[in-house]
């Protein structure tokens, strides 16, 4: 669980997050939303440490991070998996090099121990037998799987996803959600993503925090989504008439499962 209470965040004049509070929730997907500018990047990285907020708390299952020295923020990041927007592997590095980065950085197992741990990522990944590729030699949905495996490597308790789904086609971030979306309840995970991806929010937003003008508009389900009538995120969810119908019919299928009972 990764919590947070009255964060602020400003640079010079710009007030880019304004008194945020919300709870990230343990074995979920937690989801940022809102429209460029609205602080999701900037809130990210406060949770993360790469930002110092002006005012507020952040706390990891109840231990606080705003209060942590930078030794203890240390040990704490070897527990968070990171997933990045493009990716970011390095391209002279192979698959398994790029997967194994994070042990040979963090960890004193053996070469061997190493290699299990990559190729049951691998394989967690459906990119078995890829060891020995370049990141040029594979596809963009391959990368983003790479990333992943990269960023679980370590078995974090903690990860954060920022746009997994930017530059995927719709087919390819339906796989990249689901894999995220196992992953983050095999191992227990307290997912967190930046996401401006729709189909994301409505598949597997089983928190969604949605912000305005660097402050917290609503928050939610998906299924509360559906019932929202909160003017401002109904046009930013269902901006497009095919979306509108969506809506529609989704309202419509969850009413028939809420009177059959299943």
């Amino acid at each position: 669980m990764i919590e947070f209470n009255n964060i602020k965040k400003s640079f010079g004049d710009k007030v880019v997050l304004d008194g945020i509070s919300h709870v990230m929730e343990t074995g979920k997907t937690n989801l940022i939303i809102g429209t460029s500018g609205s602080g999701k990047t900037v809130l990210q990285k406060c949770l993360v440490g790469l930002l110092e907020p002006d005012a507020g708390e952040i706390k990891y299952d109840n231990v606080s991070f705003t209060e942590m020295n930078e030794e203890d923020r240390k040990l704490l990041r070897q527990n968070i998996g990171m997933l990045f927007q493009g990716s970011a592997l390095f391209d002279s590095m192979t698959v398994e090099e790029n997967v194994r980065f994070p042990l040979d950085m963090f960890t004193h197992d053996n070469m061997a121990a190493k290699l299990h741990r990559v190729n049951e990522v691998l394989e967690k990944v459906n990119l078995t037998g890829t060891n020995k590729k370049f990141p040029a030699e594979i596809s963009g949905g391959m990368k983003k799987r790479v990333g992943i495996a990269r960023a679980i490597v370590l078995k974090p308790k903690y990860l954060f996803c920022d746009e997994p789904n930017s530059g995927l086609d719709p087919k390819t971030s339906m796989v990249i959600d689901q894999l995220i979306k196992d992953i983050t309840l095999e191992y227990n995970i307290t997912t967190v993503i930046n996401t401006h991806d729709m189909n994301s929010v409505m598949e597997i937003g089983d928190n969604i925090l949605y912000l305005v003008d660097g402050k917290k508009e609503w928050s939610g389900t998906s299924k509360d989504i559906i019932f929202s009538e909160n003017k401002l995120l109904n046009e930013f969810i269902f901006a497009s008439e095919f979306l509108q119908d969506a809506k529609q019919m989704r309202m419509y299928e969850a009413k028939g499962k809420d009177m059959s009972g299943k």
